[in-house]
C-alpha cells in the first residue's frame, strides 16, 4: 500500500493535525506502508520560518521511515484576510508543483483540511498519481472560520462552500477528527464513505508510571501549589481569557497556580491582560519539545481545557485533552456537547465547566484541590478511558484495516 500524506502542518511544527498526523504515518510504516507526506516548510504557530528552512524552495528529508517532501511558503504575522489568503494559496502553488515533479505515484492521497484550499492540490495530484482521494476534515470549513469571525466576505463564504461541496463529491474517502463532524457530511452527502479518525494518545510515551521530572522544581514552585495546566495553541477559538478570569477569582488561595504552555496569536494580548489584573496566580511559558512534554504533565496536578462557546464547537474534541489523561490528571474542560459526553459523563475523567465562565472554572478549580482524593480518581478513569479508546495503536490499526478493506 502506497499513501501520499498532503497537509500544510506537520512536525517538527507542534499542534493537533501535526501530531495526529506523523502518529498515524509511523503506524502505517511499521505496517508496510509506503508513505510520502507533502508539506510546508516549518512556520505554526510563530507564523516565521524556522531557521534552518529559510530561503529554501524545497527540502526533502527522512523522518520516522517516510519521505517528507517541504515545499516553500509565505508566512507573515498578520491577521488579515488577505495574509491568511496568501499563507493558504503560496502552499497550494508550491505543493502543486513540487507534487507534480518529486511524489511518486501510490494508491491514497489523504489530504488534510483546514486549510480547505489546499484541496485544490489534492484533486490535480491524485489524477497525475492515480490515487484514490481521502479528504480528512479536522474542522468544518467554511462553517468554522465563519462562526469564529475569521471571513465575513459573502462571496468568499460562497466560493468556498462551492469548494468544500465538491472536494467531498470527489473523495473516495471523507474522514473526520469528531463524531460531529462526521455525522455533519453525512447528513449533507449520504452517499459518501465516512470515517470517524479521532485524535488520540501514544500510551507508551505519556506513560505516568516511569516519567520522572523535575519541572516543578525548575519552575520554582512548592510542593503543596496545586497546578493547573493549558498546554496548546494560544489562539482565539480557545477563549483562554476564562483562565484568567478564574485566577482572578481563586487569589485568596495562594497555592492555586494556573500555567499557560505554548505560543499563538493572542500570547501578547493575554499577556498584557494578566499584567494589567496584577494576576501573580498565572505564569505563561513557551512552547516545549514533545519529549519534554511527560515531564511537564507528571509536575502538575489538573488540566484545564476551554473553547469558546459556540454550537460549532460542541461537535469538537480538543486534542489537548489526551495528554492529560494518559498521565492521569483530572480534567477541567469548558467544551459542551460530544466531549462533555465522552470524557466526563461517560469516562468519569474530571468535571464540566461552562465554557467562559471563569465563576465557574473557580469553583471546579476550588473544589479539585479541597477533593485530592477524588482529584486522583477522576485523572485514573481518564487514563483507563482514553487507554480503551483514544490509543494511537488501535487508532491506526482499525484505520489500516478499513483502508485494506473497504478501498482495495
Amino acid at each position: 500500500m502506497k499513501i501520499i500524506i498532503l497537509t500544510q502542518y506537520f512536525p517538527p511544527e507542534i499542534g493537533a493535525p501535526q501530531n495526529r498526523l506523523y502518529e498515524i504515518a509511523v503506524r502505517l510504516v511499521k505496517k508496510g506502508v509506503d508513505v510520502q507526506v507533502l508539506t510546508a516548510m516549518p512556520n505554526y504557530p510563530k507564523m516565521e520560518i524556522d531557521k534552518p528552512y529559510k530561503g529554501k524552495w524545497y527540502v526533502r528529508e527522512d523522518m520516522g521511515g517516510m519521505r517528507v517532501h517541504r515545499a516553500w511558503i509565505w508566512v507573515s504575522k498578520s491577521k488579515g484576510i488577505v495574509s491568511r489568503l496568501l499563507n493558504y494559496f503560496s502552499f497550494v502553488f508550491t505543493s502543486l508543483w513540487i507534487g507534480l515533479f518529486k511524489l511518486d505515484k501510490a494508491d491514497y492521497l489523504l489530504c488534510e483540511s483546514p486549510p480547505l484550499f489546499l484541496g485544490i492540490s489534492a484533486i490535480v495530484l491524485r489524477r497525475s498519481k492515480k490515487a484514490k482521494l481521502i479528504f480528512n476534515v479536522s474542522d468544518l470549513w467554511p462553517e468554522t472560520a465563519e462562526k469564529l469571525g475569521l471571513i465575513s466576505s459573502k462571496f468568499i463564504l460562497n466560493r468556498t462552500t462551492k469548494l468544500e461541496e465538491y472536494l467531498y463529491s470527489k473523495s473516495a474517502l471523507i474522514t473526520g477528527q469528531t463524531q460531529g463532524i462526521v455525522n455533519n457530511i453525512k447528513k449533507r452527502f449520504p452517499d459518501k464513505t465516512l470515517y470517524w479518525l479521532p485524535n488520540g494518545v501514544d500510551i507508551s510515551f505519556y506513560d505516568s508510571i516511569t516519567t520522572t521530572s523535575k519541572w516543578r522544581d525548575e519552575n520554582s514552585f512548592a510542593t503543596d501549589d496545586f497546578l493547573i495546566l493549558y498546554a496548546g495553541i494560544i489562539g482565539h477559538a480557545q477563549g483562554l481569557e476564562v483562565i484568567l478570569k478564574a485566577a482572578e477569582m481563586t487569589k485568596a488561595n495562594p497555592n492555586i497556580k494556573w500555567i499557560l504552555l505554548g505560543n499563538g496569536p493572542e500570547k501578547k494580548i493575554l499577556f498584557s491582560v494578566k499584567d494589567e489584573m496584577k494576576l501573580h496566580n498565572v505564569f505563561f511559558v513557551e512552547s516545549l519539545p514533545k519529549v519534554k512534554m511527560p515531564g511537564v504533565w507528571k509536575a502538575v496536578d489538573a488540566s484545564v481545557v476551554p473553547l469558546k462557546r459556540l454550537d460549532l464547537f460542541k461537535g469538537a474534541l480538543p486534542s489537548k485533552i489526551f495528554e492529560g489523561l494518559a498521565m492521569k490528571k483530572p480534567l477541567l474542560l469548558g467544551v459542551e456537547g460530544e466531549a462533555e459526553e465522552l470524557f466526563i459523563k461517560e469516562g468519569k475523567a474530571g468535571l464540566s465547566f461552562v465554557p467562559e465562565d471563569g465563576s465557574d472554572l473557580a469553583k471546579k478549580a476550588i473544589y479539585l484541590f479541597e477533593h485530592k482524593a477524588e482529584a486522583t480518581q477522576f485523572g485514573e478513569n481518564g487514563f483507563e478511558y482514553v487507554k480503551a479508546k483514544f490509543n494511537r495503536d488501535s487508532i491506526a490499526e482499525n484505520f489500516f484495516t478499513f483502508l485494506s478493506s473497504h478501498l482495495s
